[in-house]
């Protein structure tokens, strides 16, 4: 106890030059292994997707590709403290702040009906170069939290071998065209005949996620749900 005591002083004083902060608001936080406030936590956009068969993001994939479900964390907007979580994931080097969001969403994910059968879950992979320059891949980060709460193997069973040019100034047909070819199953037993929770950050047009779905299906006996931290506007 009174180690306990000598030390909360410590940490306070710690606390005063090195601030934890949150990822979506960027305030002061208690400290804790949380990365984003009560307050975020509580307020930020949840979508429930995972509760809704016909949801906006399902419905967004129809005639694409054949899914089975869809859903996505958080509604994301530009200039909102989602985009915020999103950039300190993708930009900031705090691969943490996926792992956190998975084990939230996985816990939510349980509780849905179209994905509580989920068998194993497969992130989007990076092309080796951008993985290289970032550290890890963010859709990877994200699936390690989903699995870790849904008790699900995750499997890089799907590789990257073009290195795209940048999708953010492409409309969705150029997205698809960019992404068409790009990937291919390494790992065929760990998916065939199974449901499989397809991973990755944020759904804009769709076009990674489709061209992804597309080369899983073609597994006899395979499905394949989505899920993402967050959905673009527009959908």
């Amino acid at each position: 106890m009174k180690t306990k005591r000598l030390l909360n002083p410590v940490l306070d004083f710690w606390a005063l030059f090195y601030p934890k902060l949150c990822m979506a608001c960027n305030g002061n936080m208690r400290r804790g292994k949380d990365v984003i406030c009560l307050f975020c936590k509580r307020k930020l956009p949840k979508t429930d997707y995972h509760l809704v068969a016909e949801n906006p993001m399902a419905e967004h994939f129809w005639g694409r590709v054949p899914i089975h479900h869809a859903a996505a964390y958080y509604y994301f907007s530009k200039g909102t403290k989602v985009q915020n979580l999103v950039h300190q994931l993708k930009y900031g080097n705090r691969p943490w702040v996926g792992e956190c969001l998975g084990k939230w969403y996985g816990t939510d994910l349980m509780e849905s009906e179209y994905l509580c059968d989920v068998e194993v879950i497969v992130p989007v992979p990076l092309h080796k170069k951008r993985r290289r320059l970032r550290g890890y891949n963010q859709s990877e980060v994200f699936a390690k939290g989903l699995a870790y709460s849904m008790k699900k193997p995750l499997v890089n069973a799907l590789k990257r071998n073009m290195h795209t040019t940048t999708q953010t100034k492409k409309s969705r047909l150029e997205r698809f065209a960019n992404v068409e070819t790009a990937f291919e199953i390494v790992d065929l037993e760990a998916v065939h005949g199974k449901h499989v929770l397809l991973v990755d950050d944020v759904v804009t047009t769709g076009a990674t996620l489709e061209a992804c779905a597309a080369k899983l299906l073609e597994c006899e006996g395979t499905s394949v749900s989505l899920a993402t931290i967050a959905i673009a506007g527009g959908f």
